[in-house]
């Protein structure tokens, strides 16, 4: 078995405590194949919590670059992509071989900074991915404080949340992109996230176009991680604000933003594309007016 090259990319933004827990739970992994080496590439989206500095200081063989705030998560995980590809930053964490040339990865994890993964995560994605073949996405369920799954693989046009199996891997049409392995002969034909997606829907986007290029995309069986931070509530939909500040918050950057929306629609959802567009506008814009009418 050829030895595997892990280059971790991740984003941190004001979550000192929770990225430093993140990182502490990836050098804490164990049953990993021997040989395995870590590159971790973190970029940090402009923190005001000393975030940069703590990372530095605990965990000297991460890679850490400062860029601005207005930087979007998805944006970032581009960059810390470039640079796992430009052959900085060295690794290691328990259970693997520290350093390895970052150039020379062999798969691609994605990890969101406040996943805190179990001790055996890695060695589970990666033998879904032995199992899977070299053109196989593997995917990490991660479950919130009370048992639930939070993130997952996710399938249909609905995009509904996949259940992880207790001893089987589960397929999936797409992906949220919190705990994602990706081989590097997937990322020979897929790529990183598009650009056209600064936030979210990038992750959505890169499962679908893996599809098309004949990747499959699997669920590693049980949950991978827990997140205490579980997804909230869109902004928009908060009570009593009122029908055109719903409609700002919903087109802002951090939920639907028109271009990047109709571009998902265009993409993967035709021929409903032009109905898919815009109902979640409208649908947000009738709770707010109804809301409204009720106070």
């Amino acid at each position: 078995m050829h030895p595997v090259h892990l280059a971790v990319l991740m984003t941190s933004h004001d979550r000192r405590a929770r990225t430093l827990s993140a990182l502490r739970a990836l050098e804490e992994q164990r049953g990993l194949p021997a040989g395995t080496t870590l590159g971790v590439h973190l970029v940090d989206t402009g923190s005001t919590d000393g975030t940069p500095e703590a990372v530095r200081l605990r965990h000297p063989a991460v890679e850490v670059m400062s860029v601005g705030a207005d930087v979007a998560r998805a944006q970032a995980l581009r960059i810390a992509s470039r640079n796992s590809r430009s052959g900085g930053g060295g690794g290691g964490a328990a259970g693997a071989a520290p350093g390895g040339p970052s150039h020379a990865w062999t798969h691609q994890l994605w990890l969101d900074d406040r996943v805190v993964l179990f001790p055996r995560a890695l060695a589970n994605l990666l033998c879904t991915a032995r199992a899977g073949g070299p053109h196989t996405v593997v995917v990490g369920a991660v479950r919130n404080a009370y048992g639930g799954t939070v993130y997952s693989g996710r399938r249909g046009r609905a995009l509904t949340l996949v259940e992880p199996a207790g001893h089987r891997a589960e397929p999936c049409d797409t992906y949220d992109g919190r705990v994602v392995l990706v081989s590097r002969a997937v990322y020979d034909l897929v790529g990183d996230p598009d650009k056209v997606f600064r936030h979210r829907m990038g992750d959505y986007d890169h499962g679908r176009r893996a599809h098309r290029a004949g990747v499959s995309a699997l669920v590693a069986p049980g949950h991978v991680g827990a997140c205490v931070d579980a997804p909230s509530a869109p902004d928009s939909q908060e009570p009593g604000i009122g029908v055109r500040e719903a409609l700002r918050r919903v087109t802002s950057v951090g939920e639907l933003p028109p271009r990047q929306w109709w571009a998902y629609c265009l993409r993967h959802t035709w021929p409903w594309a032009p109905y898919l567009m815009v109902s979640p506008y409208a649908r947000v814009l009738a709770r707010a007016g109804l809301g409204r009418l009720r106070g």
